[in-house]
């Protein structure tokens, strides 16, 4: 048994329900942020530019409107429990850009800065890829399959 392995052995096993409550809330919290960037796409573009040409301005509006719909399917893959792991996989990358580029620009220190914020949704998604979904998850197909012998 390999490493990967391992670790969907024991997120599977070791997975209290009171996490899916989380796991639901920040599925939920995604979705509601992927909607929020897709009403205010123009201030999306602004925080991701913010004075300095990082990226081309074409990059720029492919991932303003990119990004929303990774944290719309994302979250609502997460509050269903489909696909846990890989709905954490690619959130992860916009989150670590989200620190990178448009956090750090802005004033850290500040009472209600969103880098905390960021870094918690990171350091659950996180968790979340190597648990797994848990037991309040949508399942697609059953786990054993039972024969139909008479």
């Amino acid at each position: 048994m390999d490493i990967l392995h391992r670790f969907e052995y024991w997120g599977d096993h070791h997975h209290p329900k009171w996490v899916d409550i989380i796991r639901i809330a920040l599925g939920v919290f995604l979705c509601y942020k992927g909607i929020d960037f897709l009403r205010n796409t123009s201030l999306l573009i602004s925080l991701m530019s913010s004075g300095r040409d990082t990226f081309g301005s074409f990059l720029t509006v492919l991932l303003a409107h990119v990004i929303p719909f990774i944290h719309i399917v994302g979250g609502i893959m997460l509050v269903l429990g489909l696909f846990t792991r890989f709905a954490c996989l690619i959130q992860i990358p916009v989150l670590i850009g989200a620190i990178i580029f448009v956090n750090m620009a802005k004033d850290v220190l500040l009472p209600y800065s969103e880098l905390f914020i960021t870094i918690v949704v990171l350091l659950l998604l996180v968790y979340f890829l190597i648990a797994g979904n848990g037991p309040l998850a949508f399942k697609i197909a059953e786990e054993k399959k039972r024969g139909t012998g008479m």
